[in-house]
């Protein structure tokens, strides 16, 4: 029988690829139960087990530029540690990385293959973690890229619009980052499936299809809320200075799942529906 490990397993994505491994054999690790910067502890947490996901992550954007060597410890070192453990046991492993390891400047979906482009420190971080695993464990290993996440066990951005609703009259949403709303139960789910075939070992984009901006989002959410969205207004980044810039262009191509013979997953506003209806932005 597979044995599995989730490394980050208290967190958003963690909690909901518990749900989409149940019934399996698997090990839910979080934080507090596994330093992934511990590359002895890792050992011994990988040691039994036939596939490690890596949802742990160092994931505060903008905390990550004043303390870089924190967030690459967690997300370099860690996914480093894990993929030697992993060689060592023959292991796939599966590394959660992210759109920010691209610089947001390009007018079409980001293939597999384009090379790393960060302008943050998380990305930076992100995608030494990636170069890490293809280095140490590359023939087993698969990089799925995501972005823009929610999901009922975390903060995101479609709760804190709700959040906002419940006090403001109007709320100000930037059109001109542009991407791709994706449900954490939908990703779990094509872990799950990806796992589960015979695909070859690589990189994937795991985000739902379609694009859209951070304005049509909290529209959607508004409108599936039940709430009128002519109360989100649009805005520019502007606006909104923050310590760490963020990809404008953050959609990302799907070509990898077809030449796997996996279906992509689905439309972001088909995800959000369901989500919404699971009550999962609650």
């Amino acid at each position: 029988m597979t044995r599995y490990l989730i490394t980050g397993a208290t967190g958003m994505l963690g909690r909901d690829l518990q749900t989409a491994l149940a019934g399996r054999d698997v090990t839910a690790l979080g934080r507090s139960d596994l330093d992934v910067t511990d590359l002895d502890a890792v050992k011994a947490a990988v040691a039994g087990h036939d596939v490690i996901i890596n949802a742990a992550a160092y994931t505060k954007v903008d905390d990550a530029e004043t303390h870089e060597d924190e967030a690459y410890a967690v997300n370099a070192v860690g996914p480093y540690n894990l993929a030697v453990a992993a060689s060592a046991r023959q292991a796939k492993l599966v590394q959660i990385s992210t759109d920010y390891v691209f610089d947001g400047s390009a007018t079409t979906p980001y293939a597999e293959n384009t090379p790393h482009s960060p302008i943050s420190a998380y990305g930076r971080t992100k995608a030494a973690g990636e170069d890490f695993v293809q280095v140490e464990n590359g023939s087993r290993s698969y990089i799925v890229r995501t972005a823009w996440l929610y999901g009922k066990n975390g903060p995101n951005f479609a709760k804190t619009m709700l959040k906002a609703a419940g006090t403001r009259d109007t709320l100000n949403v930037v059109t001109d980052q542009v991407g791709q709303p994706t449900w954490t139960v939908d990703l779990a789910a094509q872990i799950v499936l990806l796992l589960d075939s015979d695909a070859p070992a690589g990189i994937y984009h795991g985000t739902n299809s379609g694009v859209a901006s951070k304005f049509e989002q909290a529209r959607d959410v508004f409108a599936l809320a039940g709430l009128d969205p002519e109360r989100v207004l649009p805005t520019d980044s502007s606006a909104f200075v923050l310590p760490a810039p963020r990809p404008a262009y953050s959609v990302l191509g799907h070509d990898a799942w077809a030449i796997a013979g996996i279906e992509p997953m689905r439309d972001w506003r088909q995800a959000l529906e369901a989500a919404t209806v699971a009550g999962a932005l609650r």
